[in-house]
This record gives structure tokens, C-alpha cells and sequence, in this order.
């Protein structure tokens, strides 16, 4: 792919499994994407650095997953005007994953993050598409197809839920 238009970050390798499916979307919808690991709490000049030199590396938006404490999406939003979306993850030091959907859902004024779901990576991706689709007609077009897909897997089971005779 091109030059990649999103940044997925996470702060550990531990993260990779959750944050593979916002890779795996972006491609599926062909949007060019970097995915690297930078942790807030043990390598903080290195998420300084992702966050100030990210817009003029051209990108667009910025993922960062992030579990426990979940400091890093907030983090990077303090230091860029991109938007940046942030992926709690259920992982081993979390408390059901709720201290990291609370860590990164509760934002100060002034330093938003968008959230998705526990584990949402995958949706993570199909915002950040949104997001660069609103203004790139290719990704827009990749966006509709894959909507289109959606509706026609619900259409087919409603087809095959009535030939057993349920309703």
C-alpha cells in the first residue's frame, strides 16, 4: 500500500491479538496503515514522538488500543490534532476491562477520544475508513460495498430462518 493515512498503536505486544482486527478492516477497505507498539507508561519519548511527528508523516487518523490503565489514547489525543480513536482491551491487569473503557471514555474537556467497544478494534478500523472516506471518494466506495456485504449476510438469513418455516 501507499503511504499509510492511519497510525494503529498499542502499548504492548500483549495488545496485538485485539488490535490485528483494525488492521485486518483498514486492508479489507484499503486504507494504507502503519501499526507499531508505544507504550505511554514505559516508553513515553517514543509516544511523544509518534504523536507530535504523525500529522506531518502524513497521517490521518491514529488508533491506540490500550488496557489497564489505558493511557495512551488519551496521551496521544494531549499531544495531536488528529483524531484519535481509543480501543479499550481486556488484558490480564484489568479489572473486566472496565478501568480501561473508563480510562479512555472519560476524557477532560478539550481532549476528546473517540471510544468503541471493549475489544472493538475491528470497528476502530471501519471509523477510522469513515473518518478518511469522508473526504477520499476510493475509500468512501470501499465503505459502501462493505456495508452493502452487510446488509446482504442479514438479507440471506432472514431467507434462511423463513425456508425453516420460523418467523
Amino acid at each position: 500500500m501507499s503511504n499509510p493515512l492511519v497510525g494503529i498503536i498499542m502499548g504492548s505486544q500483549s495488545d496485538l491479538p485485539i488490535m490485528k482486527e483494525a488492521a485486518e478492516m483498514l486492508e479489507e477497505l484499503q486504507v494504507p496503515f502503519e501499526l507499531t507498539i508505544v507504550s505511554a507508561h514505559r516508553t513515553p519519548h517514543r509516544m511523544l514522538e509518534y504523536a507530535e511527528s504523525a500529522k506531518s508523516r502524513g497521517l490521518k487518523v491514529i488508533i491506540a488500543g490500550a488496557g489497564g490503565a489505558a493511557h495512551l489514547p488519551g496521551m496521544v489525543a494531549s499531544l495531536t490534532t488528529l483524531p484519535v480513536i481509543g480501543v479499550p482491551v481486556k488484558s490480564s491487569n484489568s479489572i473486566d476491562g472496565w478501568d480501561s473503557v473508563l480510562s479512555i471514555l472519560q476524557m477532560p474537556g478539550g481532549i476528546p477520544v473517540a471510544t468503541v467497544a471493549l475489544d472493538g478494534a475491528k470497528n476502530a478500523g471501519i471509523l477510522a475508513a469513515e473518518m478518511i472516506g469522508a473526504f477520499d471518494i476510493a475509500i468512501s466506495a470501499n465503505l459502501e460495498t462493505y456495508k452493502t456485504g452487510l446488509k446482504e449476510k442479514v438479507l440471506l438469513s432472514v431467507d434462511e430462518v423463513a425456508a425453516k418455516g420460523w418467523k
